[in-house]
């Protein structure tokens, strides 16, 4: 069983950064592709960035390309996503999660994904 628990969630300006953590717990955390997804009100839940185990590959939602970063530290059992220049449309509840499935490419879908975390709120007035 893996639990994932998402921190950093906040209320920022447009324009502002946040750093959002999602920490895993088990041993297993090196072999795992992560990504973060997040869901607005009324909305699904959708892809915004996943890297695979080793972090050698990245990939990105074009709405969110060249503004967010994802990266993980496997030492230290934890998947990031650095956002910058916000903008309201990214207000959502964001959420990570993880797969063991070697997938070659980053997956996308949330079909994809064995474990969730609870989710962390961002929102980013105007």
């Amino acid at each position: 069983q893996v639990q994932l628990v998402e921190s950093g969630g906040g209320l920022v300006q447009a324009g502002g950064s946040l750093r959002l953590s999602c920490a895993a717990s088990g041993r297993t955390f090196s072999s795992t592709a992560m990504g973060w997804f997040r869901q607005a009100p009324g909305k699904e839940r959708e892809f915004v960035a996943g890297i695979r185990r080793s972090g050698s590959s990245t990939y990105y939602a074009d709405a969110v390309k060249g503004r967010f970063t994802i990266s993980r530290d496997n030492a230290k059992n934890t998947v990031y996503l650095e956002m910058n220049s916000l903008i309201p449309e990214d207000t959502a509840v964001y959420y990570c999660a993880s797969t063991m499935v070697p997938f070659t490419a980053v997956p996308v879908q949330t079909m994809q994904y064995d474990y969730w975390g609870q989710g962390t709120q961002v929102t980013v007035s105007s």
